[in-house]
């Protein structure tokens, strides 16, 4: 799926997007991509609405790559996680962890 989305004109201007994370069902009739972007500049709702605008042209071009028996309908949401950790991080950085004497 990374590689589908990558190549995609219209989601190529939307900067560097990772795959997080995939949940599948368990009967492989769907699955949710959490995807992050780091890029501030890049609408975070646009970005989400074009990739589930995009998801039949993804399953489809999946269906026809992969033995798989059934391929999953995809539902594209924002992994805030990975940005949530990072500016937590920063956090911990910032503290003043030298003793007082």
């Amino acid at each position: 799926l990374a590689p589908l989305i990558q190549r995609d004109p219209d989601i190529a201007g939307s900067g560097l997007i990772t795959i997080s994370s995939v949940d599948v069902s368990p009967d492989l009739l769907n699955a949710t991509v959490f995807v992050t972007n780091l890029d501030d500049a890049v609408d975070r709702n646009e970005m989400i609405a074009m990739l589930n605008e995009k998801a039949g042209q993804f399953r489809h071009e999946l269906a026809q790559n992969s033995p798989l028996r059934k391929t999953p309908r995809l539902t594209f949401s924002f992994d805030s996680s990975v940005e949530y950790g990072s500016k937590l991080s920063a956090l911990i950085d910032s503290l003043d962890t030298k003793p007082e004497t």
